[in-house]
């Protein structure tokens, strides 16, 4: 695909779509997400919706672009004033897409552009689905539970984050264990050696989390996950605790260092004797459904179950 093009048998803009703009976050490393890019901006723009776009990926798309596209550099706020993110890849750009939809309360559509892509609401073959959606305004918002994560280090405070899958202790030495307690609500659970500990939300758990053995659990249930990486110890089963309940993990004075992942993207250092602390986080992320898709269908798909030999309930 070359070129711009924006016009089409209608004539332009389709009414109610004046003044309207959506801000538009793509993987552009990938050929496939360059093309699905220009296709989401050709369409938007022809049915008189603006495009916001980032200047380090406006430079992958064909120049010159459209004078309707508004490019801007990456800065606080930059969502502000749009009525929907939409992000094109896989799980590290929906989770990056997270980080502005967070920021600015704007709801994120995710197209998966990657491999499974739990947070993602369509795939590459629905892009017009997706255009004509967002045109007519056919979608539902719902908020998802995020964590907010502060480190202490001799009782003060010295980093504060927030993840919407999972916030990971995880051990900084490939050769060494990492010693841990666990705690939930101000009381210890138990010590052991570990790879690392997964503190997730619902919504995480479908990622890291249950590749470390968690449970699935649906998205509409409220809880906090507390799940343990290749532990050394008799009792290291994953816990599901109230959404009010406060976890930690403490990194033992006498181990090693250890390393804090938050969505696997921002990290910080842990040094011995630092204390990690997680909570329900105060800021939701806020998705766009473009349908009512229950969440065990959408499990089935994404990892391809067998369900052949299924009759369903008696009626």
């Amino acid at each position: 695909m070359s070129g711009w093009s924006t016009s089409d048998s209608t004539g332009g803009d389709v009414p109610g779509t004046a003044g309207r703009t959506v801000f538009l976050l793509a993987h552009t490393g990938r050929p496939a997400a360059v093309r699905s890019a220009q296709r989401v901006v050709q369409g938007l723009l022809r049915s008189g919706i603006g495009v916001r776009i980032l200047r380090a990926e406006a430079a992958d798309l064909p120049v010159p672009l459209p004078e309707s596209v508004e490019v801007v550099d990456s800065r606080p706020g930059v969502v502000d004033g749009c009525e929907l993110l939409v992000v094109l890849g896989g799980d590290g750009t929906l989770l990056r897409g997270a980080e502005f939809a967070r920021a600015s309360g704007v709801p994120m559509l995710g197209v998966n552009l990657g491999r499974v892509g739990f947070l993602a609401e369509a795939e590459r073959d629905d892009l017009d689905k997706v255009v004509d959606r967002v045109v007519t305004r056919a979608y539902e918002v719902e908020e998802r539970m995020t964590l907010d994560v502060l480190v202490r280090e001799d009782g003060r405070v010295v980093h504060t984050d927030w993840a919407l899958n999972e916030a990971s202790v995880e051990k900084a030495a490939r050769e060494r264990m990492l010693e841990v307690v666990i705690e939930v609500d101000g009381r210890p659970v138990s010590g052991f050696g570990c790879d690392g500990v997964v503190c997730a939300t619902p919504t995480g758990s479908t990622a890291y989390a249950f590749s470390a053995g968690g449970p699935v659990v649906w998205p509409e249930v409220e809880a906090l996950l507390m799940v343990p990486i290749s532990a050394h110890a008799l009792f290291a089963k994953p816990l599901v605790a109230s959404p009010s309940s406060v976890l930690a993990v403490e990194v033992q004075p006498k181990t090693q260092h250890g390393v804090l992942w938050c969505d696997g993207r921002r990290t910080v250092p842990l040094p011995a004797g630092a204390r990690v602390e997680v909570r329900r986080g105060g800021v939701p992320v806020r998705l766009a459904r473009l349908h009512h898709a229950n969440f065990t269908d959408r499990l089935v798909a994404k990892f391809a179950l067998p369900v052949a030999g299924w009759r369903g309930a008696p009626r």
